[in-house]
């Protein structure tokens, strides 16, 4: 269908074009959020006087100006906030600006008490969450579009996920890295994606999945969520544990998951921090198309699959004694584990010797029953404990191999690997430090791992990250690559490790993996999950 014909059928589309035609010619040149009020409305206002926030509102070419949009105002997290940045508490405001043209988000915290703006930071090749006018109008395409009324058949079908972002190999989504989304159509045991172009304001394909069959779905009579008192105790303010020679401070993030921070064993430092940025979800490896999907706080934050209840602290027990403990924290859809509905989960384990391990669990159900699933994991680890001048290494079989600059590898069954399982090591100028082993999934998938050294002059994950990297690449190219470009010496460093595994999801009766379902047990539906993990085991070198 023509953009004309379209527009003609749907005048919300009509209405915004000419919204986009008119920022275009405006001063700024920013299509604002509507419907703010209050300090909201406060916070947008003083973002857009800002220089350094629109700097890139304008070609440096041509002086001609570029698509922008602001996407999202909402109150600050502690998350959000760079360290040594002051902002009166409540009255701190995130502003959100996503440039197509470039495809980069700018984040703006404006301190509204004194209508100032605190901090700016430019993320390149990062998408926010998009409003839901802005999901409704995608909806609104999907169900004009000719291929997917023909596709439907007539059939009323609600449209899920319309608000989280996508991408289709191939098409304008990911060549141009355009804003897309996937509304999805749930018939019977199979799943009609309607892949909307939010830059080009059209729809750029139609895929089907297969959602495996699904057992009666269980009431949903309670969540569990209390999302106040999550949001209040978790997410407003950081707290303390202290376990065991262990001390550590956590918080629940806007996108970024459950993050610690200062965590020590004896006294010495041993992670700056650690956040788990994205789940990467791909459906159909021809195709290649699927969901980036953020998880966090349940109030005022950019999460698609939220915290359900808060982070819980966990006894590991082994052969009846107790070795340690695990924080864990469970992200869930409201409805899982209905098809199109998504639980995640982060652990941390910490031992009594020292040893700890990070880990990314799935618990399925997905929109498909070939999904694979790939979260971005990010862990600021201190070697030595003594400053920042770490050395990272890989083991090539015979001895360690130190790496120079920054750079990826991938993880697969040949690896070479130390007799204990290592194939990594990151040690101070003591020589202390950590014997790194990547636990990929139980079924032997490939991962990739990541080294790169924090900026000053850039976020690179320090504080809250949109949605990072493609959810459909299946190569090295998941997000944390655009960070080493070009790659920069990691001697005498302060390094960051990414962690991207792979998790292949398996709906064969008797063989589930990544997946989920409802069950009769005694004679009533409950869920049930055949969870999938992976993550990085760390084991002190003396």
């Amino acid at each position: 269908m023509n953009p004309e014909a379209l527009a003609a059928q749907i005048p919300a589309l009509a209405t915004r074009r000419a919204q986009v035609a008119a920022a275009l010619q405006s001063s700024p040149p920013v299509l604002i959020l509507a419907g703010l009020d209050g300090e909201a409305a406060q916070a947008q206002t003083v973002a857009l006087q800002n220089t350094d926030f629109l700097v890139y509102t304008i070609d440096s070419t041509t002086g001609q100006p570029l698509r922008t949009e602001i996407m999202a105002v909402r109150p600050s997290l502690p998350s959000d906030q760079p360290a040594n940045t002051t902002c009166t508490p409540d009255h701190c405001y995130r502003v959100e600006l996503y440039n197509y043209a470039l495809n980069t988000t700018t984040v703006a915290l404006v301190d509204t008490a004194v209508g100032q703006v605190v901090s700016v930071a430019h993320l390149d090749n990062a998408q926010p969450e998009i409003p839901p006018a802005l999901a409704d109008l995608a909806v609104q395409i999907a169900r004009h579009a000719p291929e997917v009324i023909a596709a439907l058949g007539g059939i009323e079908a609600d449209a899920v996920m319309p608000n989280v972002k996508t991408a289709l190999n191939g098409s304008q989504c990911e060549r141009s890295q355009h804003l897309c989304v996937a509304p999805t159509f749930l018939l019977g045991d199979q799943a009609l994606w309607a892949i909307v172009d939010l830059t080009d304001e059209r729809l750029v394909g139609i895929r089907w999945t297969d959602l495996g069959v699904s057992g009666t779905p269980s009431a949903v009579t309670e969540r569990v969520l209390q999302n106040e008192i999550v949001y209040e105790t978790y997410c407003k303010q950081s707290q303390t544990l202290a376990q065991g020679d262990w001390t550590m401070d956590f918080i629940l993030t806007g996108s970024d998951g459950l993050k610690l921070t200062d965590v020590s064993y004896q006294g010495r430092p041993v992670l700056n921090s650690a956040t788990l940025v994205d789940w990467h979800v791909s459906y159909s490896r021809q195709d290649g198309f699927g969901y980036n999907d953020a998880i966090g706080c349940p109030i005022f934050s950019a999460a698609t699959v939220l915290a359900f209840e808060g982070p819980k602290v966990e006894e590991i027990v082994e052969n009846g004694t107790a070795v340690g403990f695990a924080l864990v924290q469970d992200f869930r859809s409201p409805d899982w584990p209905v098809p199109c509905n998504y639980r995640y989960e982060q652990r941390y384990e910490f031992y009594a010797d020292g040893r700890f391990r990070v880990l990314a669990v799935n618990h399925g159900r997905g929109c498909g029953d070939d999904g694979t699933y790939r979260p971005v994991l990010r862990l600021d680890v201190v070697g030595s404990g003594e400053g920042t001048a770490d050395t990272f290494a890989t083991w090539d079989g015979q001895n360690w191999q130190p790496w120079t600059a920054e750079g990826w590898q991938q993880i697969n069954n040949t690896t070479p690997a130390t007799p204990d399982g290592a194939q990594f090591q990151l040690t101070g100028a003591d020589g202390r430090g950590f014997a790194i082993q990547p636990l990929r999934s139980e079924r032997g998938d490939p991962a990739h791992l990541y080294l790169t050294r924090t900026s000053p002059d850039h976020d690179e994950g320090k504080t809250d990250l949109p949605s990072l990297g493609s959810c459909c690449n299946a190569d090295y190219r998941q997000g944390p690559e655009q960070f080493m470009s070009p790659p920069e010496p990691t001697a005498g460093q302060d390094l960051v490790l990414w962690f991207v595994p792979e998790l292949q999801n398996d709906a064969t009766p008797g063989q589930e993996y990544c997946w989920a379902d409802t069950v009769i047990e005694d004679g009533v539906p409950v869920a049930r999950s055949w969870p999938c993990y992976a993550g990085l085991f760390f084991t002190p070198v003396p």
